[in-house]
């Protein structure tokens, strides 16, 4: 159901803010795009929690890019449509990756410190790893922490900007929006919640970027940071915009197994160096699967590590290294290995339990390729935008570039588009969520999201069947109806906030799903095992329910 905000405020407030350019989210996303934006106008940067919490922070590859002398464009083009399994806009795809060697020198000159393998900052230098999916070697990275290097170096570069506001612990809780005379919706600023202060606010902008990642904690695991609760895709879609592909949740295959472990990604890069899956009697099962054996595309890795846990005592897989020589282990994930060490595993000497979680939504807010959504001056970009770039199934390493790339395009957009966009004097009087009653106890909360998180997990995970796909469907719907009725009636909070996103997500995530009836990808219905390029090689577009 779209809201229309000024229903359910009760009190004047002011409005604290007005920006050029407001970002919301602090990833690779957010933060390239202010860095953009910050030459043409004000910006203001809102952030749910610290400033480099984010699932780039977390990001452990790299970012692929074709720079090889036994690479090319047409290669990276190939292996990423190959691996979408038919659902790549092939448009997309290479003007991602024909930007890639451009976007790795843009971060060079901002201070990102890649790993090179011999001395000398050129491009032919860079150390290049090799993941699942691709046929050369092009994933640059700094060493197995690029997502915190990335991070680090755009936000010292954010700081050196003069007209750029950051605030932690501001949380998006809805789009402003309004309809000109032609019945089209544009953006006037954001509502959030200020947790500090325990108010809602409304910050004010002539456009607006959704950088808010994706929905991992709609899953019982899940590699994601606790922040992953489906925000930007869920407010966009209430505001009016369509999302598509929401069916296509894709699990990373190896997780660190273990119970204080909060499922630890361990990169797929391990693997590109030769790391091993074995099932429970040290067999190496993946080349019974694919032709590229333990390098092959995410979507089966995980399949396959899904059935031989089925056939299995245990419930996980083994990623083994130990035939590998400990230097070279030591040199190439070092922390990796000092995780695992201060979990009482060295993994130069044993294998390590692994099992698939959710990782990464392919599916998103439907965005242009200039960053554009269905509303005049709101712009997405990283994982919350559904692009076309990713198909059915994402490319290792891929993410980072497409977020970067989006957010150049967005940044481009926004700025031509800004001598249009007036500065808002919306001055009504907004009333806000609730009235006298108190806030819902974090206790219900808590007790809702894991009946959501385990509906999820157990019905709309790896392997599906239609039916449950239903249930799952109709158990989120009604947590999403309880929480919205919640919303309206009592003071919010930042779990409520969540729990509605993430309850929203999860039904358009089982709608997605129910209404592909093949195997794709990321999706993979028992009922219907192979692709029915007939009737499903189309997106699977949501439009959202209007009042």
């Amino acid at each position: 159901m779209l809201w229309d905000l000024t229903v359910f405020w009760s009190e004047c407030l002011p409005v604290s803010h007005q920006a050029d350019f407001l970002v919301v989210g602090s990833g690779i996303a957010g933060l390239w795009y202010a860095y953009r934006a910050s030459q043409y106008g004000s910006v203001t940067i809102i952030t749910k929690k610290e400033e480099a919490e984010s699932a780039t922070n977390l990001a452990q590859g790299g970012i692929a890019s074709p720079i090889s002398k036994f690479d090319s464009v047409e290669k990276h083009v190939e292996d990423t449509i190959d691996v979408g399994d038919g659902l790549c806009h092939k448009v997309i795809v290479r003007k991602v990756v024909s930007m890639a060697p451009d976007v790795i020198r843009d971060l060079i000159d901002v201070g990102v410190k890649f790993t090179y393998r011999r001395s000398g900052k050129k491009l032919a230098n860079l150390d290049l790893g090799r993941e699942g999916g691709h046929s050369e070697r092009r994933i640059v990275h700094a060493a197995d922490l690029t997502g915190r290097e990335i991070e680090r170096a755009l936000l010292t570069a954010i700081r050196e900007c003069p007209d750029v506001t950051l605030h932690e612990n501001y949380r998006a809780v809805d789009l402003i929006t309004a309809r000109n005379a032609k019945g089209k919706r544009t953006i006037k600023g954001v509502w959030v919640f200020d947790e500090r202060r325990d108010e809602v606010r409304a910050l004010l902008a002539r456009t607006v970027l959704l950088a808010t990642g994706g929905v991992g904690r709609v899953y019982r695991h899940t590699t994601n940071p606790r922040i992953s609760t489906g925000d930007g895709m869920t407010m966009a879609y209430r505001a009016g915009c369509r999302v598509g592909n929401m069916e296509f949740v894709q699990f990373h295959p190896t997780a660190l197994a273990l119970p204080n472990a909060g499922r630890f990604l361990i990169s797929e890069a391990v693997r590109g160096a030769g790391g091993i899956l074995r099932n429970d009697r040290g067999e190496a099962f993946m080349p019974l699967y694919h032709r590229l054996a333990d390098l092959a595309p995410r979507d089966i890795v995980a399949r396959a590590i899904y059935n031989e846990v089925q056939k299995s005592k245990l419930d996980y897989a083994f990623l083994d290294v130990t035939h590998l020589k400990p230097k070279f282990i030591l040199r190439k994930f070092p922390n990796i290995t000092k995780r695992c060490a201060e979990l009482g595993l060295d993994i130069t000497r044993e294998p390590l339990p692994v099992v698939p979680a959710a990782h990464y939504m392919c599916g998103g807010v439907v965005t242009d390729a200039r960053g554009r959504t269905d509303i005049t001056g709101l712009f997405t970009a990283g994982e919350v935008a559904f692009t076309g770039m990713h198909g059915a199934n994402r490319l290792a390493s891929n993410s980072l570039l497409e977020a970067i790339c989006f957010a150049e395009l967005a940044a481009k957009e926004a700025r031509r588009a800004l001598p249009r966009l007036k500065r808002n004097r919306l001055q009504p009087r907004f009333r806000c969520p609730g009235g006298k009653q108190p806030k819902v106890s974090s206790r219900t909360i808590e007790r809702k999201e894991k009946i959501l998180r385990d509906t999820m997990s157990d019905f709309v995970g790896i392997v599906r069947q239609h039916r449950d796909i239903a249930r799952a469907k109709s158990t989120a719907a009604e947590i999403r109806r309880w929480a919205d009725s919640k919303f309206k009636t009592t003071r919010i909070s930042e779990g409520l906030i969540e729990l509605r996103n993430l309850a929203l997500a999860g039904e358009l995530i089982a709608i997605g799903a129910f209404r592909r009836f093949e195997s794709r990808g990321l999706h993979f219905l028992r009922e219907k095992p192979r692709r029915d390029d007939k009737h499903w090689q189309k997106d699977n577009l949501i439009k959202p329910r209007t009042r």
